[in-house]
């Protein structure tokens, strides 16, 4: 039970970032800013994401040349890993080509068939591009924060809760920048999103830490972690490409690109508080 609410408690924490898309009159230098520190924050996610993948798979080729292991379980991991990566870009390019055709076809019915077409739309094809782009944003990182559930829950079950509460320590700052990740397209829009909306995005980014804390802690699996991981890779690479034709239409080179070296170096600042506070433990 222990385990588990602190997994919940890692999950929450990303939250704290998410209040920040609800600032009134920002002008289009802080809207600039705020979107170029988001996509810094992506690219170390998409590092952090990445290294941890493909972690389990540079091991279980040492296990191999050693002797230890066997070549099988290194093909198998990284067959794994490529196929996550390839499946978390693709999925997201081929997803918004639909989306686009969705929002390019008139509505042909007359009157009331016209009616029933429109209402047969998701909800999302009702939300601006940077709130689309938000949403998957948050599906990335709720795909990484699960592998983060997995190895909290694996820690639990190996007995280790001080180790746990030390990644906790680290956790809070770390899925906060998480959070202002997940806001900054949003920047670009003139109206405010709804705390209903944030509130989503927070369960889509955050819900899944504690969802892999429950399975890491009944079952360990480098498989499930690699393919989780590979998956949240490739999803981050593609909205990371996106964020930057979003950075391109504020015509702020200069700023873009200081506050995007800002957002990156957050990122790499929040991982070592969460490496020192495991280093402490």
């Amino acid at each position: 039970m222990q385990i588990l609410i602190l997994g919940a408690i890692a999950g929450l924490t990303i939250f704290l970032g998410l209040p920040a898309a609800r600032l009134r009159d920002l002008d289009i230098r802080a809207r600039a800013g705020l979107s170029a520190m988001a996509t810094g924050i992506l690219l170390f996610l998409f590092w952090d994401v990445l290294s941890n993948g493909v972690e389990p798979v540079e091991g279980a080729l040492r296990h191999a040349v050693d002797g230890d292991g066997s070549w099988g379980r290194f093909v198998g991991l990284g067959l794994l890993l490529a196929a996550g990566f390839v499946a978390g870009l693709t999925s997201l390019v081929y997803y918004e080509r639909w989306m686009r055709t969705r929002r390019a076809t008139p509505l042909v019915g007359p009157g009331a068939a016209a009616i029933d077409e429109y209402a047969s739309r998701s909800w999302v094809d009702s939300l601006t591009p940077a709130r689309q782009l938000a949403l998957l944003i948050a599906t990335g990182i709720g795909l990484h924060n699960f592998g983060e559930g997995l190895a909290l829950g694996q820690a639990g079950a190996a007995g280790a809760i001080s180790l746990a509460l030390g990644w906790i320590t680290g956790f809070a700052p770390h899925n906060a920048t998480e959070g202002f990740g997940i806001i900054g397209p949003m920047a670009a829009d003139a109206d405010r999103p709804s705390w209903r909306f944030l509130a989503l995005l927070g369960l889509i980014g955050g819900g899944p830490t504690f969802i892999g804390t429950v399975v890491g802690q009944a079952w360990v699996s480098d498989a499930l972690a690699v393919v989780f991981f590979a998956i949240a890779a490739g999803s981050i690479l593609y909205v990371v490409q996106q964020l930057f034709q979003v950075n391109g239409r504020f015509n702020m080179p200069i700023l873009v690109t200081w506050m995007l070296l800002l957002g990156l170096f957050l990122g790499f600042a929040t991982d070592w508080v969460i490496e020192a506070a495991e280093l402490a433990t």
